[in-house]
């Protein structure tokens, strides 16, 4: 088997927050989940649950994106 065909999931994670279970239980269609971070914070990227990569969105051909920024270093 050829390494290089095997395939990670990547994940792009723009943000996060704590809600309480009554507040999600409110979320609805065009409801508003206001994020920690600040527009223009780094996007972190992880392959199969581990943070590989920072980046920046982008939008090409009306699709968002990725620019990476700063590679994480395995230091196992």
């Amino acid at each position: 088997m050829n390494i290089d065909k095997v395939k990670v999931k990547l994940r792009a994670v723009v943000g996060s927050v704590e809600i309480s279970l009554s507040d999600l239980e409110q979320l609805g269609e065009n409801s508003i989940v206001e994020l920690n971070e600040l527009a223009g914070d780094p996007v972190f990227l992880y392959a199969n649950d581990k943070l590989v990569s920072m980046g920046e969105i982008v939008v090409v051909n009306e699709k968002y994106g990725v620019r990476i920024i700063e590679v994480i270093k395995d230091e196992d």
